[in-house]
C-alpha cells in the first residue's frame, strides 16, 4: 500500500493528496463566503498542503487563505508562488524573475499570509529574460534569512531541472499532469529519482469519449468517481506524487479527498495506464 504521506525536501512532511486554492473566489459577498468555508472544511478533513500562488488574484488568494485559516495549525503547509509582475511594455503581466521583483513579491507574500517564512516558495515559470543563476540566488539569500523554508520551481523541463540543482536545492516541481496528459513524464521521474516532490496542476482532465468511458467503466467497478478514479490513479503513480486538486465547492472538495481512500487493482491501473497517448 502506497504511503499517504510525503516529506518535502527530506524533512516536511505532508499528507500527499492536497488543495489547490486557485479557483476560490475572493470578492466580497457569498461566493467570499464560501471559499472561506472550503479553506476551513479542507483543513478539518486533515488537508496539510494547499497551493495558491501571487498570480491567483494578485494576492487576494492568499490574503483570503490567511483570513480563512490563521492562526494555521501546526503541520498547515501555504504554499505560494512568485515570478509574476505587471512589468510589460505597456504594464502587462509578464514572467518577471529579476531579483528585486522577487524579493518584493516573497515580502509581500509574507505579509499577506501573516507569516515569517514561507515553508515552500515556488517559481511560478522561469522568466527566460533573466539568468537562471539570477532567479534562484535571490531565493537562496532569503532561505539564508529565513524567510524561506524551501525553493520550488513549476513548468520546468529535465534540462532546466538540472541547471536549478546546480544553483540550489529543489523540493518541488509543479507542472501540468494528469491520467490523460503526460507530456511531462521525463520530468515526474527525474523527480521521484532525485526525492523531489511532483504537484501535478490540472491533476483532473476530461478527455476523449473512448477515454471517458474505459474511466467510467473502472469507476462503475470500484463504486466511485471519475474525478476519483483520475486522483487514485495519480496517488498510485508514483510515491512523489502529491495531486492538489482545486474546487470552490465543499462537496466535491469531500469527493476529491475520498480518493485517497480507493484501492486500483493491477488490472485496473493497467486499464488506466493505456489511456496514455505517447508524446
Amino acid at each position: 500500500m502506497t504511503s499517504k504521506m510525503f516529506r518535502i525536501g527530506g524533512d516536511l512532511e505532508v499528507r500527499r493528496l492536497g488543495f489547490g486554492a486557485m479557483h476560490l473566489p475572493t470578492e466580497a459577498g457569498p461566493a467570499r463566503e464560501s471559499s472561506l468555508a472550503v479553506a476551513q472544511r479542507a483543513v478539518e478533513l486533515g488537508v496539510t498542503l494547499i497551493d495558491t500562488a501571487y498570480m491567483y488574484g494578485w494576492g487576494t488568494n492568499e490574503e483570503l487563505l490567511a483570513e480563512a485559516l490563521y492562526p494555521y495549525p501546526d503541520g498547515l503547509v501555504i504554499t505560494t508562488k512568485v515570478g509574476v509582475a505587471r512589468s510589460g511594455p505597456q504594464g502587462e503581466w509578464k514572467l518577471d524573475g529579476r531579483p528585486a521583483i522577487l524579493r518584493a513579491q516573497v515580502e509581500q507574500a509574507l505579509r499577506r499570509l501573516r507569516v515569517e517564512r514561507i515553508e515552500l516558495l515556488q517559481l511560478h515559470r522561469i522568466d527566460p529574460e533573466t539568468p537562471l543563476a539570477d532567479q534562484l540566488g535571490i531565493l537562496r539569500d532569503m532561505t539564508a534569512e529565513g524567510k524561506i523554508g524551501r525553493i520550488g520551481l513549476s513548468e520546468v523541463t529535465v534540462a532546466e531541472l538540472d541547471q536549478a540543482r546546480q544553483i540550489v536545492d529543489v523540493a518541488s516541481v509543479q507542472n501540468r499532469y494528469n491520467l490523460l496528459d503526460r507530456k511531462h513524464e521525463p520530468v515526474l521521474t527525474a523527480c521521484e529519482h532525485a526525492g523531489i516532490a511532483f504537484l501535478p496542476w490540472r491533476p483532473v482532465a476530461t478527455g476523449t469519449a473512448g477515454a471517458k468511458a474505459d474511466i467510467a467503466a473502472v469507476a462503475s467497478e470500484v463504486g466511485a468517481t471519475a474525478t476519483q478514479i483520475a486522483l487514485a490513479w495519480l496517488l498510485s503513480r508514483s510515491p512523489a506524487m502529491l495531486p492538489i486538486p482545486g474546487t470552490a465547492r465543499v462537496d466535491h472538495l469531500e469527493e476529491n479527498l475520498a480518493a485517497e481512500e480507493l484501492q486500483l487493482s493491477p488490472a485496473q491501473y493497467a486499464t488506466l495506464d493505456r489511456l496514455h497517448e505517447p508524446t
